[in-house]
C-alpha cells in the first residue's frame, strides 16, 4: 500500500471503482460500472469534503487511471483497465 495519506486514499478510489456496485448505491436505471460514480458518491464513501474527493478524483484522471463522462450535468469516473494494465506493467519492469 502507498505509504502517504493521499495516496492510501487514492489507491482506496481505485479499489472501490473496481466493482461499483459493492461499493456505492446504484441511481435508478444505471449501471455504475458501466457510468462510473461522482465525487459526491466518493466524498460521502471517504468522510470527506467533495472538494477533496474531487481533487483525487481529478488527480487519478489526470495520470490517466480513471475516465470521466458527463451524466445529466455531473462528472462521473470509472476506472481505465488498460492503462491501469499498461501502468502496472512499467512498474514491473523497473521503468
Amino acid at each position: 500500500m502507498t505509504g502517504t495519506p493521499s495516496g492510501r486514499m487514492r489507491q482506496t478510489i481505485l479499489e472501490w471503482l473496481k466493482d461499483p456496485p459493492a461499493h456505492f448505491p446504484a441511481p435508478r436505471r444505471r449501471d455504475l460500472a458501466e457510468t462510473g460514480v461522482t465525487a459526491r458518491a466518493v466524498a460521502a464513501k471517504l468522510g470527506v469534503p467533495r472538494r477533496t474527493a474531487l481533487a483525487h478524483l481529478e488527480f487519478l484522471t489526470r495520470l490517466g487511471v480513471l475516465r470521466t463522462r458527463r451524466i445529466h450535468g455531473r462528472t462521473h469516473y470509472r476506472r481505465d483497465e488498460v492503462r491501469i494494465a499498461e501502468v502496472a506493467r512499467m512498474f514491473e519492469k523497473g521503468w
